[in-house]
């Protein structure tokens, strides 16, 4: 059943004598419509506010824009003995792809920083619905956003020498879906913890740059440094990377030795992760932190 509130003044009677009118307040009873209903209201509140702010959305392309083009061009001479006629730009291509993702997916987790210094997150969390459900629409919310983010620098795979087949364009965006949910829900967990937003800036850049570098974005993941080899494999992003360069190289003409040297996958203990696999670990990881958010989000008072 539903709750109804009948809140009175302090006065029980207006100047003239008469009674006041109570106010009633309805309180509709929680059901999955209704969570459903608040996972779509947090859903398209992120959607109005990427839309809304233009400068956020050229700003947050620079940086991919600047690794792959100024990066990739300036770098062409001095690896092209080690490419093996493989241009920079291509081969990087995938690595720019992830970060053009992981930094929107990011942004959008910081607007819980921001809702909670101006008041509006107490508002949502008072809010008669679980907040499990405003989690779930944050984290879809940003996801979403950054899929579309990400889909600007995939229309650029022209550029870099990509052929636009249908199977790559829907396999690599179905990753960018994927990467973007898994980091928006890191985001969050992170977030949830976080009051301040140069406090939230600074772990993310102390999280994000590093998972970025050694992913093996700008390099190959075969004949590592030990140290280094142990690192890759146990970062994330690794596993979004590297699927995403299967895809890109399977639609190139290369020789079968920059192939081989370009794009070796990532093994464990000389086995081959299989793509399936990686996009696996990546929907888990992120299943994983959204559960965490969750917990948390339900533990803040």
């Amino acid at each position: 059943m539903s709750t109804t509130i009948e809140p009175r003044s302090a006065a029980t009677a207006d100047r003239g004598g008469a009674p006041s009118e109570i106010v009633r307040v309805h309180v509709p009873q929680r059901s999955f419509a209704s969570e459903l209903r608040a996972i779509k209201i947090v859903w398209k509140r992120e959607l109005i506010r990427y839309r809304s702010d233009r400068i956020r959305i050229a700003t947050t392309l620079v940086q991919p824009l600047l690794f792959l083009f100024v990066l990739g061009s300036g770098l062409q001479t001095l690896s092209a003995a080690s490419t093996h006629g493989v241009d920079l730009k291509t081969f990087i291509y995938p690595g720019i792809l992830c970060i053009s993702v992981m930094f929107t997916a990011m942004f959008s987790a910081a607007s819980i920083v921001w809702d909670r210094e101006f008041g509006f997150l107490r508002e949502m969390m008072v809010a008669p619905v679980r907040r499990s459900s405003i989690v779930i629409g944050k984290c879809l919310g940003g996801a979403t956003v950054a899929s579309f983010q990400g889909v600007i620098v995939l229309c650029l795979a022209g550029l870099v020498h990509v052929p636009y087949a249908p199977t790559l364009i829907l396999g690599v965006f179905a990753l960018q879906v994927l990467l973007a949910f898994a980091i928006t829900a890191f985001g969050v967990m992170v977030a949830a913890r976080i009051t301040q937003m140069q406090s939230f800036m600074g772990v993310m850049q102390m999280v994000v740059m590093p998972m970025f570098f050694i992913s093996g974005a700008l390099f190959p993941v075969s004949g590592l440094p030990g140290w280094l080899a142990v690192l890759n494999r146990l970062d994330p992003l690794t596993y979004a990377v590297d699927p995403m360069r299967r895809l890109v190289f399977s639609h190139l003409h290369i020789s079968p030795i920059a192939r081989h040297i370009l794009d070796p996958g990532v093994t464990w203990w000389s086995w081959h992760v299989p793509a399936l696999l990686e996009a696996g670990i990546v929907v888990a990881l992120g299943l994983v932190m959204l559960a965490i958010a969750i917990w948390e989000f339900s533990a803040t008072d």
